[in-house]
């Protein structure tokens, strides 16, 4: 039986919910004194939390530019594990507290989660032609995809630290 691409959208949603709120738990979890402690090269859980706030709002950006046809603007930030691109989305995204980057994360993924409500599914997983720097081909699926991997290795990262403590 094939899979739709309703089916497979439902997936990716699910996906994304489950792995946004493992982190989000998981930063949460840690003792307060260990919410900005660094522990991942100059990141914090808390600076993690704000990384995904921002990478939510450039995914909603990406959106757009792939279904005009065009790559989304921040492979032109691309670096060495998108360093810059990240420490911009931390500076511009985090909050006084880690509550309060959470909602932001929490309202985030939602404003992600109804831009893709709005969507025919198949518009999510077409390929339109576009390619990433490396060759890569960029559809809305594969972006969001990618951020699913980051996203539960972040948690696992925190609950790693979390472990240590």
């Amino acid at each position: 039986m094939k899979i739709t691409p309703e089916t497979r959208m439902q997936r990716l949603v699910a996906e994304m919910t489950e792995a946004r709120s493992a982190v989000l738990q998981a930063a949460l979890d840690l003792p307060p004194a260990a919410q900005d402690a660094v522990f991942l090269g100059v990141w914090s859980a808390h600076d993690i939390v704000a990384h995904l706030v921002g990478w939510d709002y450039a995914n909603l950006d990406a959106i757009e530019a792939i279904l005009a046809g065009r790559l989304p603007a921040f492979y032109a930030a691309y670096d060495a594990d998108w360093r810059t691109f990240n420490a911009e989305l931390v500076r511009r995204h985090k909050q006084p507290s880690l509550a309060a980057t959470v909602a932001a994360a929490q309202a985030s993924l939602q404003a992600l989660l109804n831009r893709l409500a709005a969507l025919p599914a198949g518009d999510v997983y077409r390929d339109v032609g576009l390619r990433s720097p490396r060759g890569r081909r960029v559809t809305i699926a594969m972006l969001l995809t990618a951020d699913v991997s980051d996203v539960r290795k972040h948690a696992d990262q925190i609950r790693s630290f979390a472990s240590q403590l």
